[in-house]
């Protein structure tokens, strides 16, 4: 831990025990990394989608980007969220490298396969705080119709 990343439930007693559960610990992980995650480098945005008789609810987590870096569009019953997160770089102090890098950057796709029946042209999208919200009207013939169960 040469520049002093832990997790939060790591040990920070240093005995040979210690040591011994930290080496298992590398060595399970890493043969546990699965192929996608070895060579991830793209990234997606979280979603939360809700849903009502009237519409439905797109929320897209999309922090650091500009409205202007993000597309949404509705295509055959697919709604697609793009973009792009350009990494930011400072050239002016050649004395700094960079130690640590968490922060994933690049291009990004999320299609989301929508039901019949919503009303295209009157999709609304709001982007504020890093959250795009995207609101979906469902025309008449979507909406959940309740039928009166008779008793006799």
């Amino acid at each position: 831990m040469k520049w002093g990343i832990r997790k939060r439930n790591e040990d920070t007693e240093l005995s040979i025990d210690t040591f011994r559960k930290n080496i298992d610990r590398m060595f399970d992980d890493f043969f546990s990394i699965g192929p996608t995650s070895l060579f991830e480098s793209e990234w997606v945005p979280k979603l939360d989608i809700e849903e009502d008789d009237d519409s439905i609810d797109v929320k897209a987590e999309i922090p650091g980007l500009d409205e202007k870096d993000i597309n949404v569009t509705i295509e055959n019953s697919m709604l697609t969220i793009s973009g792009e997160k350009k990494y930011e770089s400072k050239k002016e102090d050649k004395d700094r490298k960079l130690v640590v890098s968490e922060r994933k950057f690049g291009s990004f796709s999320r299609t989301i396969s929508l039901p019949d029946g919503i009303k295209a042209d009157k999709v609304k999208a709001k982007f504020k705080k890093g959250v795009l919200n995207i609101h979906i009207p469902k025309d008449e013939k979507a909406k959940l119709k309740r039928i009166q169960i008779d008793v006799k």
